[in-house]
C-alpha cells in the first residue's frame, strides 16, 4: 500500500485560490482546524466553502478568504451563531447558498455518486426555494400505474432537484489513521466525512496519531470504527490537537473558554486584531505551545 503521509502545510500548497473546498466534522466538533488556520496564514482567497459549518467557516471569513459559502447551518454548538459568520452575512461579504441539512447531505451524496442531483422532499414549501431562486423542481417520470410506484402518492410528484456539491478539495480530522490514509473514528459520531471525501477531486485527512499499517481495527476497537477507506484518501497528516478548539472525543472535548474568547474577540476590530495576532496567524506550533500556556494559567 502507498505510503500517503503528507504535512498540512504541503496540503494547503496543493489548495488554489477561487477552488471550492468542502471541510469535515459538523458545527464545533471534530473540525480540521489546523488546516482552516493554514489557509488563514495563506495568500488563498475567493474560495467557496462547503461545510455543516462552524468555527472553521467563521475564521475563514474573518480572514477574508472566502468568496461563497454552501452550508447548512454555521455554529459554535453551545454559542448559536459564530459571530464572524454573522457578520459576514448581515454586511453581505459573502454569497451564501443555505439549504436544509438533508439537502446538503443529498448534494454530497450525488457528487459522491458522480450524478447531477438527487430529488428530495426537503425544502419543498419553505423558504430554502425563495432564497436560493437557482434550485429546480423536477416530476417524477413514474406516474399512475407504474409498476414502480407503490404508493399513489409518489406518482407523477414534484421534487427538489438538489445539485451535486462537487468539491475541488476536502479535508476531515480523524482521532487515528494508518500511512495508506485509512481514518479511525473514536467519537460517537462519523458525521458525514465519507461524503466529504467522495465528493471530492483531491481528499485529505489531518489526524491526532499516524499508526501502523492494520492496527487501526485490533481487538479494542472494531473495524467500523475506520469509516474512511485508504481509496478515499490522497494524503495523510499527522496534526497532534489538529482539530482545537472543537471537540474530538475522546482525545479532548472542546475547549469551552477558548471558544468563548474567540467569540468575544469578533465584538470589536481591536480585540480580534490581537485574538488573530496570538493565535490564527501564528505557525501551528506556536499556536499550539499557546494553547499549552493558556490552558496551564
Amino acid at each position: 500500500m502507498a505510503d500517503k503521509r503528507t504535512t498540512v502545510d504541503d496540503i494547503v500548497g496543493e489548495l488554489r485560490s477561487g477552488m471550492t473546498i468542502g471541510i469535515g466534522g459538523w458545527g464545533s466538533r471534530r473540525k480540521p482546524m489546523a488546516v482552516v488556520r493554514a489557509i488563514c496564514r495563506s495568500d488563498l482567497s475567493d474560495l467557496t466553502v462547503v461545510a455543516y459549518g462552524g468555527p472553521d467557516v467563521g475564521l475563514l471569513c474573518a480572514t477574508g478568504k472566502v468568496r461563497k459559502v454552501v452550508c447548512g447551518f454555521v455554529t459554535l454548538d453551545s454559542i448559536a451563531l459564530d459571530p464572524h459568520w454573522r457578520a459576514a452575512r448581515q454586511h453581505g461579504r459573502v454569497e451564501v447558498m443555505e439549504v436544509d441539512e438533508g439537502m446538503f447531505f443529498l448534494g454530497l451524496q450525488a457528487a459522491s455518486w458522480r450524478v447531477p442531483f438527487l430529488p428530495t422532499r426537503a425544502g419543498l414549501g419553505s423558504d430554502v426555494l425563495s432564497f436560493n431562486p437557482d434550485l429546480r423542481l423536477v416530476r417524477s417520470p413514474y406516474g399512475a400505474g407504474s409498476p414502480y410506484v407503490g404508493d399513489p402518492a409518489d406518482a407523477d410528484v414534484e421534487l427538489v432537484a438538489m445539485p451535486a456539491l462537487r468539491l475541488d478539495a476536502a479535508v476531515v480530522h480523524t482521532n487515528r489513521a494508518d500511512p495508506a490514509g485509512n481514518g479511525q473514528v473514536l467519537g460517537p459520531d462519523p458525521f458525514f466525512d465519507t461524503l466529504f471525501l467522495g465528493a471530492a477531486e483531491r481528499r485529505f485527512v489531518t489526524t491526532e496519531r499516524i499508526v501502523a499499517d492494520g492496527t487501526l481495527a485490533d481487538g479494542s476497537h472494531p473495524l467500523s470504527t475506520v469509516p474512511i477507506h485508504r481509496m478515499l484518501t490522497d494524503g495523510v497528516a499527522e496534526t497532534p490537537g489538529g482539530a482545537h478548539f472543537t471537540a474530538n472525543p475522546p482525545d479532548y472535548g472542546r475547549d469551552e473558554a477558548f471558544q468563548k474568547e474567540y467569540a468575544a474577540a469578533a465584538a470589536e476590530p481591536a480585540e480580534w486584531e490581537a485574538f488573530a495576532g496570538r493565535y490564527v496567524l501564528v505557525g501551528e506550533d506556536e499556536y499550539q505551545a499557546r494553547v499549552r500556556e493558556r490552558q496551564d494559567r
